[in-house]
């Protein structure tokens, strides 16, 4: 689904959300000898173009009376947070951080926290329990686009406002959830497009390794991708699109099996970096160099991707930042204190090339 002609918030909420940036608690992961944080404006996500949104205004986004929800203060409010995806990916541990680094900063009475470990019916569970336990604000980051169906209902019987981030629903802002905050997906596909035509002078051949099925940010991210490359660099053909499932280890196997079916291939495209680090681990134990016999773009900004890339070994990343914390917070308070909030709050990401690559590790996850 392309993200377009979406609303966004004020410049006063931009600037909130910067003055006031909780670490990010990007953990020490793996290959990785430091961590990087959040408190620096590195890595903070900055919303693209605000412009103003009035409370009531046709135009202002949703507010209390639409949404039909009450005026809280956070400081008062039982908040609870559902990630889709285990803590193994370094975008889950910073994502799931932040949000509880954010809450503690802003003294939330109480923040409920659960994992659905990558099984829908359990992040469903998940929602309904904490809505059971009286959570009066949610912020879930969705397995997929499809399928929360009953957990938003059971969301809306009790007029709690949904904030989903990072992945956006096949739903209704405003009626089956408040807003998505999150990136422009089809751009990052398309950005990735441009970093590996530049990379690989617009000829070859690539593959790409797409993420999990069933979420927008799969669909997209390939779509901005294919398009670019077709309008751009006709010479760099795709010859082969096959699911990672956005897991290091999955990436590794199929770039394996590509290598076998497809031994003149000269580029991969990643949808995320950790299906690109295991790329990079199957191009070596083929005995090619990644990042110069084949080359590697992919989507997220670990720290991992990015000294891949400042060690030559990678040719390209392009940002998705899991930093929702200060954002998701600072967009529900606003909602709670009667400002109309857009149906999407788009943020900008970043890209990592080669010569910025060592400099700008402190804005890694």
């Amino acid at each position: 689904m392309t993200i377009s002609g979406s609303r966004t918030l004020t410049a006063a909420c931009l600037l909130t959300v910067a003055a006031t940036l909780a670490a990010s608690g990007c953990a020490k992961q793996e290959g990785s000898s430091t961590s990087a944080s959040g408190n620096s404006t590195a890595g903070a996500q900055v919303v693209a173009s605000p412009t103003p949104a009035a409370a009531g205004d046709a135009t202002g986004g949703c507010d209390l009376k639409t949404y039909g929800a009450t005026k809280l203060d956070l400081k008062d409010t039982v908040v609870g947070f559902s990630q889709s995806e285990k803590e193994a990916n370094p975008f889950r541990i910073a994502e799931t951080q932040s949000i509880k680094d954010e809450a503690a900063r802003l003294g939330v009475k109480k923040l409920l926290t659960t994992n659905a470990q990558s099984q829908l019916p359990k992040q469903i569970s998940d929602i309904q329990d904490m809505l059971n336990q009286g959570a009066q604000l949610l912020i879930v980051a969705p397995l997929n686009s499809d399928g929360l169906e009953p957990a938003l209902q059971a969301a809306a019987a009790k007029h709690v406002p949904v904030i989903t981030i990072d992945r956006k629903l096949n739903a209704t802002a405003c009626k089956d959830y408040l807003t998505f905050i999150g990136s422009n997906f089809v751009d990052q596909g398309k950005r990735a497009a441009d970093a590996l035509v530049k990379a690989t002078g617009g000829t070859g051949k690539v593959a790409v390794l797409l993420g999990t099925s069933g979420n927008g940010v799969t669909t997209d991210r390939t779509k901005g991708f294919v398009d670019q490359i077709t309008a751009t660099a006709p010479g760099l053909q795709i010859v082969a699109q096959q699911t990672g499932e956005f897991a290091r280890d999955k990436g590794q196997q199929v770039t394996e099996q590509l290598l076998q079916s497809h031994p003149d291939l000269t580029a991969v495209y990643a949808e995320n970096d950790e299906m690109g680090l295991g790329a990079v681990t199957a191009i070596k134990s083929a005995g090619k160099k990644p990042g110069t016999d084949i080359k590697i773009v992919s989507v997220d900004g670990t720290r991992n991707a990015v000294q891949a890339l400042a060690g030559g070994e990678y040719n390209g990343v392009v940002e998705s930042n899991p930093r929702f914390g200060p954002l998701a917070f600072a967009t529900a308070q606003k909602f709670f204190d009667g400002t109309g909030i857009p149906d999407n709050v788009i943020i900008t990401d970043r890209a990592y090339d080669p010569d910025n690559a060592k400099t700008s590790l402190d804005g890694a996850y």
